[in-house]
């Protein structure tokens, strides 16, 4: 019996009168959310999913059928996977599926699969599964058990894929040391006030506190800067700030944590301080104080020559940039146009958690780290599915590399490899973070050092998993270390 012959079997043994078969077909070589998306609104189109996993051999595959096929099975909404080994327009034919779904990209591209389901009554869908920026796993997580002490998901599998041992992580590890770099971009200081809750107010509909304790940290580009100083670097921040407590604060911290501050006075906004208000561990309300415009020109000149004055004993430059007026475009594009005549590498991060970024502005960079929302706002694009996104983004920003941060579904990196572009996921090493707020300084920063000490971008993502997984494991933004990160590494 052929393997076609045995799917129909299968079909006619668990179809019921009334199912409608919905089939997916593709190469699944490293199954990522985006996937998971595409299977998931594939589902809600039927009632039985099917999915034919390309055989070996197929353009584009890297990884065994066998391994590709227990992947999909794995996943409890798919009824039935098999590996195809007739033509998927006999596969169509034969089974007569009710719909056939494909992801958005292949919209504006040839489907031969349509006249073969036009031929019966078929449907083809295009859709990339719904978009969403809520994080699941943190929902997971309030009903999860808690983890043993110290327990991380160290996702071994993927350095297994690209040839890689613990040990090679650790080797990189220890060569961070005495890299020479620069950050630049906002400084913002965080402050924690721990409550004690006593109840509704009696007046109106008001959760009332009492404030027990207050903890501050450098966050912002600061702690991008400190991560880099813990982790071995010889590290200088440029940055803008109000005189006052804030900014001594700042300066002695960063200090202390042995990194070179030199910040320019800017007397037009305060030092940007976002309060935040907890009680049982939750945050209650977060309190921003901030401006958002641009800094003036004689600061943007300042900062330039304080660039170019580092220049040309510097290995990496970091844009930390958190769309409050530090890093204007045209200052970009001066530092990017001065830093490459010195092929130092760039690295640039533009968040958008409580407002609009556009990170495909720092163009020519070697690596950006986005959050899919950050991606989906540069290219303005909320239907594609995942790679997708990531080589739109790669292409508008003129970037080497797009590390795309999913939060509790971990990473994903679009990447050259061999002359051709590369894709893989890396899962979240920590499954209960404590504080996810620091958890993309720490990924932004250490990969870009283990770019800058001579690793891929496999071996330099994984180790940033781990310095996030250590760093989202603490409340509050403090600098990584390479003791903590190597403890967990073994």
């Amino acid at each position: 019996m052929t393997a076609l012959k045995k799917i129909i079997a299968l079909l006619n043994a668990r179809l019921k009168p009334g199912d409608s078969l919905v089939f997916v077909h593709g190469n699944f070589n490293i199954l990522h959310p985006g996937h998971v998306r595409l299977l998931q609104f594939a589902k809600s189109n039927g009632t039985f999913l099917l999915v034919g996993v390309t055989p070996d051999g197929t353009a584009g595959t890297s990884i065994e059928a066998e391994m590709r096929l227990a992947s999909i099975q794995a996943i409890g909404i798919v009824d039935l996977a098999f590996i195809l080994e007739d033509s998927v327009l006999d596969v169509i034919k034969a089974l007569k599926p009710d719909v056939l779904v494909k992801g958005k990209e292949h919209e504006s591209r040839p489907n031969a699969e349509l006249a073969v389901l036009d031929s019966y009554g078929g449907r083809l869908l295009f859709n990339s599964g719904e978009m969403r920026f809520t994080d699941l796993g943190a929902i997971d997580r309030q009903y999860a058990a808690a983890p043993p002490e110290g327990h991380f998901n160290l996702d071994p599998a993927f350095l297994k894929r690209h040839g890689y041992s613990t040990s090679d992580v650790l080797a990189l590890l220890h060569r961070l040391k005495g890299l020479r770099v620069a950050v630049v971009g906002d400084l913002i200081i965080d402050e924690y006030v721990d409550c004690e809750p006593l109840g509704m107010s009696q007046e109106d509909p008001t959760l009332v506190v009492s404030p027990i304790s207050s903890h501050m940290f450098v966050g912002g580009s600061g702690i991008v800067a400190a991560h880099c100083a813990g982790l071995g670097a010889d590290v200088s921040y440029i940055s803008v700030a109000h005189e006052g407590p804030l900014w001594d604060f700042a300066g002695n911290k960063l200090t202390s944590y042995g990194v070179k501050p030199d910040l320019l006075s800017d007397r037009s906004r305060p030092t940007t301080l976002k309060k935040r208000y907890r009680a049982n561990n939750k945050t209650l309300l977060r309190v921003s104080d901030l401006r958002q415009f641009a800094i003036e020109q004689q600061l943007q000149d300042a900062i330039y020559e304080k660039v170019k004055a580092l220049l040309p004993n510097l290995d990496a430059l970091l844009f930390s940039d958190f769309n409050y007026g530090c890093l204007p475009t045209e200052l970009v594009m001066r530092i990017v146009e001065l830093c490459k005549k010195h092929n130092v590498k760039l690295a640039a991060d533009s968040q958008a958690s409580s407002q609009y970024s556009d990170v495909s502005r720092f163009r020519g960079m070697d690596i950006i780290t986005p959050t899919e929302r950050e991606a989906r706002l540069a290219v303005k694009d909320s239907g594609s599915g995942l790679v997708e996104l990531a080589e739109k983004l790669r292409l508008a920003a003129e970037a080497q590399i797009v590390l795309v941060t999913l939060g509790a579904e971990g990473v994903l990196i679009h990447a050259p490899r061999y002359d051709q572009l590369r894709t893989d996921r890396l899962s979240a090493m920590n499954p209960r973070p404590q504080d996810v707020a620091g958890a993309g300084d720490s990924l932004f920063s250490s990969v870009t050092l283990g770019l800058c000490a001579g690793a891929d971008i496999w071996l330099s993502s994984y180790l940033a998993s781990a310095a996030a997984a250590c760093q989202v494991s603490k409340v509050g933004n403090t600098p990584l270390s390479i003791g903590e990160i190597a403890e967990v590494l073994s």
